[in-house]
């Protein structure tokens, strides 16, 4: 395919956009191709798991073959991509190493191309290269890379709220750049917006959408103390809820201090 220098300046762009999580842009300054990129979140939105993907061994499956038991993170890519894309998914990956919660055991990973002319082929090598970058030998089973016709790609970019324009003279397609957490029955929990994805709120993210069946005590606790922001896409401090935390922690160290403190001077009395 033919690629422009002008490539890098339109993905920095679009990244741009997603990070900051805008609604359609109508932005007459803008090139009219990016004027229909957007990604709307839709929270709580069922998505389609009776439609028919092809994985990555060339098998039809519908995608509800890869939800059931795990909450899924989501990306919506083109394995052909000049830059967006690659940076999407070397995000994910960054991120998710710093995470100790592994694909195919609390979580699945599920890479959808929306653009119908490529083949299993080509998403069998983008997993494999990505699998080798992420590092962890053993979790191989839970990265899944699809790819579809026309029909079940418009499903699932629809119901995502993706939407992206097809640059014919460039051949390559204008889109914006993130992730989606979904529950494992299918329902859109949580997106994250750009290429880069501070670990701790993917980690939390993936525990909200599990309904809290996975991580520790220590997650439970930063969810209470951090609530997620629709209009950022990030986990921030819910203030009040972590005085709550703070108070209790205070009063806990305070009960331990006092115990100890009554144990020791009934036991020095003893022993004089």
């Amino acid at each position: 395919m033919n690629r422009s220098p002008g490539s890098l300046a339109a993905g920095l762009v679009l990244a741009a956009i997603a990070s900051a999580a805008t609604a359609q842009v109508q932005d007459n300054t803008l090139p009219e191709t990016l004027r229909g990129v957007d990604f709307e979140q839709r929270l709580g939105a069922q998505l389609p798991l009776d439609t028919v993907f092809t994985d990555s061994d060339g098998r039809q499956r519908p995608l509800g073959d890869f939800f059931g038991k795990r909450p899924v993170l989501l990306a919506l890519v083109y394995y052909d991509c000049p830059m967006l894309c690659d940076l999407v998914l070397n995000g994910a990956v960054s991120s998710l190493r710093a995470v100790k919660l592994d694909p195919g055991n609390a979580f699945e990973v599920v890479v959808v191309s929306f653009d119908s002319r490529e083949t299993h082929s080509l998403a069998a090598a983008v997993r494999a290269t990505t699998v080798k970058s992420y590092g962890r030998a053993d979790t191989a089973a839970g990265w899944h890379f699809l790819t579809g016709d026309s029909a079940s790609i418009e499903a699932l970019t629809e119901a995502a709220g993706f939407r992206y324009v097809y640059d014919e003279e460039r051949d390559e397609f204008a889109h914006s750049a993130g992730l989606i957490v979904a529950t494992p029955e299918g329902e859109i929990s949580r997106y994250f917006y750009g290429i880069e994805f501070p670990p701790r709120d993917l980690r939390l993210g993936l525990i909200e959408a599990a309904d809290s069946k996975i991580g520790n005590l220590v997650d439970r606790v930063l969810l209470f103390c951090f609530h997620y922001d629709p209009a950022t896409g990030r986990y921030s401090v819910a203030v009040l809820n972590a005085i709550r935390v703070g108070g209790l922690a205070t009063v806990a160290a305070l009960a331990a201090f006092m115990f100890i403190a009554f144990r020791r001077d009934r036991v020095q009395p003893t022993e004089a």
